[in-house]
């Protein structure tokens, strides 16, 4: 068997497809309808932007992709709060919901180490 490593980049297009999934399953009804278009778009983004950053030409369009991603696995996130109070498959939204967590605090992480790493340059001198 051939597996690839488990990288942030795999993590989010997994999580996309995963959403996506969950997605085609919950019934469409003019309520859900707006709710799941968002979901998608914004879940999806979190790994565009993740793709984006590391072919960044410059730290700061790496910094910037990032704080997108950052964004936009805020705004899954919220997505996956509001369905899952309707959504029918409530233990794949919850297991989404945790995993859009994880991709905000990751992210956050990310940004915070650019932060401390430009802090600790400009201590330095």
């Amino acid at each position: 068997m051939n597996r690839e490593p488990f990288t942030m980049g795999n993590r989010t297009i997994s999580f996309s497809a995963n959403i996506i999934n969950f997605c085609k399953n919950e019934k469409m009804t003019p309520i859900t309808k707006p709710l799941i278009e968002h979901l998608v778009r914004s879940a999806t983004s979190i790994g565009a932007n993740y793709a984006e950053a590391n072919n960044a030409a410059s730290k700061a369009d790496f910094r910037s992709k990032i704080y997108i991603a950052k964004k936009e696995a805020a705004e899954t996130k919220y997505w996956l709060a509001l369905m899952l109070n309707l959504a029918a498959d409530r233990k794949t939204c919850t297991e989404l919901l945790n995993e859009s967590h994880y991709l905000l605090m990751t992210f956050q992480k990310i940004i915070s180490t650019l932060k401390n790493g430009k802090q600790k340059a400009v201590n330095a001198r």
